[in-house]
C-alpha cells in the first residue's frame, strides 16, 4: 500500500536586494546636488533681501538708494524675502537631503529614478513660472498670501507645481520603501530611512489645505472667473497648512540630530525606539494646531481655538523628548571623548568640527524658539504678541537657525561628499556657524524685545512708519548688529560652497554620518507599523477641521474684492 506524504509548504523566497552600483550613485548625487543647488541660490538672495530689510527698520537712509536697483517696492522685497527663504530653500533642501539619506540608509537605489527626476522637473517649472511675478512686482502678497492680497496667477500656478513635485519626489521615496520592504521581509525600517519618511507622508498630508485654497478660491479668483473670495475660508486652509509646515522645516533637522549627529562626535542614539515614537508623534500632530494662528479672528469659535491649543501644546511633547534624547546621545560622545562630571562632556565634544558645531547650535537656538512657541499657542499671552515683531523673532529662531543653520552643518558634509571635493576650510566654516548664532541671537532678541515691551509691528517698515516710537531704536540698534554679524555669516557660508565646487577632487572618503543604538534590540512592532499612525493623524484632522471646515464652505461669501501692496 503506498503511503502518500505531505509535501512542506513552499515558502516564497524574498527578491534578491539591490545593490547600488556606480551609476545610481551618480543619479542620486545629481538629484541630490541639483535640490540643494537650488536651494542654496535661493537662501543667497533671500538673505541679501532679508540684509536689506534689516537695515530699513533701522532707519538707514541709503538703503532707499540701493532699494530701486534691486526690487520695485519694500513689500516685494519681503514677499522675495519669505518666499525665497520659507518655502524655496527649505523645500528643495529637503527634498534633495531626503533622496540621498533614504536611498543611503535603505543601501539600494531609487526603485523608479524618472520619478524623482519629474518631480525635480515639476518643481524647478513651477519655481520658473513663480519668479515671474516676484521679480515684476506683481506678487507682493507675502509668503502667507492671505485673501485679499491678490497676485498674479502665475505665482499660484507656479507654487502649486512646486508642491506638486515635491509630492512626486516623495512618492519616489515610498516606492523605493516598498521594493526595500519587499527585499527584507520582517526587519525594521531603517531610522533615518523611517523617519524621512515620515516627514514625507506629513508633509503630503498638511499640504492638502493650501493646494484646495489655491485650487478652488484663489486661482479662479486670479483668473477672473469669481468677483471676490472669502478670507477667513481661505486664511483657514492655509493655517490647515501654515504651521505644519513648521514641522517639515524641522524634522529634517530632526533626522539628523537623532539619527546622525551623535557619529559626528563619538555618541550613540540614546534611545531609538524613543525617536521613532517622536516622529509618530508629530505625524499625529503637526496638522490639527492651525487655529492658533487664528485667536483674533472672530468667525472662528472659542472651542474649537481651545481644542486646537491644546493640540499646540501637545506637539510640543516630542520636542521635549527630543530635548533629552539627542543631548543624552551627545553625552554618550562627550564621555567617550574623555568628558568627566556633570557637565565636562560639553567642552569634549566635536567642536572642531563645522558640520557638528553648525548643528549643535542650531540645537541651543531652538531651546528658545521652542520656548517662545509654547508662548504663542497659549491665548492670553498670544494676544499680547499677535502681530508684532516678537513674531519675526520667533521664526528667525525656528526656520532661520534650527533648520537653517542645521541644513548649513549637514552642506558641510553632504556637500563634499557629493562632488568628491574636500570642504575648502574647516575653519572658515566654523567662523561662519559662530557669526550665525551670535548674529541670531542679537537679532531675534532685539525683535522679541521691541515687540513684547512697546508693540512694534511686524510686516511694517519700521523705518518710515510715522508714528515711530524712539523706544524701538535701543533693540532696532541690537538687530543691525546682529543683521551685520548674518550678513558676514552668509558671505562665508557660499564662499565656503563655491569654493568647495572649484577644487579639484579628493581621495577623502566621505561616509554618511549613522549613529548607532546605545543599547541594540529589536524594536517594538508597533513603532514600525504605519497603518495605525496615518489612519490616527487623518481621524485627528476630520475631528479637529472637518465640522469647522463644513460650516465655513456651507456659508461661504465671495464677497472681498482684490488689493495689493506692489507700490509701498
Amino acid at each position: 500500500m503506498a503511503v502518500q506524504t505531505m509535501s512542506a509548504p513552499q515558502v516564497k523566497a524574498a527578491p534578491t536586494p539591490v545593490v547600488m552600483t556606480a551609476r545610481d550613485t551618480r543619479t542620486i548625487h545629481r538629484i541630490t546636488g541639483i535640490s540643494i543647488g537650488i536651494a542654496m541660490a535661493a537662501l543667497s538672495i533671500g538673505v541679501t533681501l532679508g540684509v536689506f530689510q534689516g537695515m530699513e527698520h533701522a532707519g538707514f537712509d541709503w538703503y532707499w538708494a540701493l532699494r530701486p536697483l534691486l526690487i520695485k517696492s519694500y513689500y516685494q522685497g519681503l514677499t522675495l524675502h519669505g518666499v525665497l527663504n520659507a518655502l524655496v530653500w527649505t523645500t528643495f533642501f529637503i527634498v534633495g537631503f531626503f533622496t540621498f539619506a533614504v536611498t543611503n540608509s535603505f543601501k539600494r537605489p531609487l526603485k523608479y529614478p524618472w520619478v524623482s527626476w519629474l518631480g525635480l522637473g515639476m518643481m524647478t517649472v513651477g519655481l520658473l513660472i513663480a519668479a515671474y511675478p516676484l521679480l515684476a512686482n506683481l506678487a507682493t502678497v507675502l509668503y502667507t498670501f492671505y485673501p485679499p492680497l491678490l497676485a498674479d496667477w502665475t505665482f499660484y500656478v507656479g507654487l502649486v507645481l512646486v508642491v506638486v513635485g515635491s509630492w512626486v519626489m516623495g512618492y519616489s521615496m515610498y516606492f523605493t520603501f516598498g521594493a526595500w520592504r519587499k527585499e527584507h521581509p520582517g526587519e525594521t525600517t531603517p531610522f533615518i530611512a523611517m523617519s524621512s519618511i515620515v516627514t514625507m507622508v506629513m508633509w503630503q498630508i498638511a499640504t492638502l489645505g493650501v493646494a484646495a485654497e489655491i485650487l478652488f478660491l484663489i486661482l479662479p479668483w486670479s483668473f477672473g472667473w469669481i468677483e471676490g473670495t472669502d478670507p477667513l475660508l481661505a486664511r483657514t486652509l492655509f493655517w490647515y497648512f501654515g504651521h505644519p509646515l513648521v514641522y517639515f522645516w524641522l524634522l529634517p533637522a530632526y533626522v539628523s540630530w537623532y539619527g546622525m549627529l551623535p557619529a559626528q562626535t563619538n555618541g550613540k542614539m540614546f534611545s531609538e525606539p524613543l525617536a521613532r515614537l517622536v516622529f509618530w508623534l508629530f505625524l499625529l500632530f503637526s496638522t490639527p494646531v492651525g487655529f492658533h494662528h487664528q485667536y483674533t479672528d472672530p468667525g472662528i469659535p472659542q472651542g474649537w481655538k481651545y481644542l486646537h491649543m491644546i493640540f499646540t501644546m501637545g506637539v510640543g511633547f516630542p520636542s521635549l523628548l527630543t530635548a533629552f534624547t539627542v543631548v543624552a546621545s551627545l553625552e554618550i560622545g562627550g564621555r567617550a571623548r574623555g568628558g568627566k562630571g556633570w557637565l565636562g562632556w560639553i567642552p569634549r565634544l566635536n567642536w572642531g568640527s563645522a558640520s557638528y558645531t553648525a548643528q549643535n547650535l542650531a540645537m541651543i537656538l531652538f531651546i528658545f524658539g521652542g520656548i517662545g512657541g509654547l508662548i504663542n499657542a497659549s491665548y492670553d499671552l498670544n494676544l499680547l504678541v499677535h502681530n508684532t515683531s516678537w513674531i519675526p523673532g520667533h521664526f528667525h529662531l525656528t526656520v532661520g537657525s534650527a533648520t537653517t543653520l542645521t541644513f548649513m552643518g549637514i552642506i558641510y558634509w553632504l556637500l563634499p561628499k557629493v562632488t568628491g571635493r574636500k570642504l575648502l576650510s574647516n575653519k572658515l566654516a566654523l567662523a561662519q556657524a559662530w557669526t550665525w548664532f551670535g548674529g541670531m541671537i542679537l537679532f531675534s532678541n532685539g525683535y522679541h524685545a521691541m515687540g513684547l515691551y512697546y508693540g512694534a509691528p511686524r510686516r511694517t517698515m519700521l523705518g518710515a512708519t510715522p508714528y515711530f516710537d524712539p523706544r524701538w531704536q535701543p533693540f532696532l540698534f541690537e538687530s543691525l548688529i546682529g543683521v551685520t554679524l548674518l550678513a558676514i555669516s552668509a558671505i562665508l557660508f557660499f564662499t565656503v560652497v563655491i569654493g568647495t565646487l572649484m577644487r579639484g577632487k579628493s581621495t577623502v572618503q566621505i561616509e554618511m554620518p549613522v549613529a548607532q543604538p546605545y543599547e541594540p534590540g529589536p524594536t517594538p512592532a508597533w513603532l514600525d507599523r504605519w497603518a495605525p499612525w496615518i489612519w490616527g493623524a487623518v481621524a485627528l484632522v476630520v475631528i479637529s477641521y472637518g465640522p469647522m471646515l463644513f460650516q465655513l464652505v456651507r456659508d461661504i461669501q465671495l464677497h472681498a474684492p482684490p488689493t495689493n501692496l506692489r507700490f509701498w
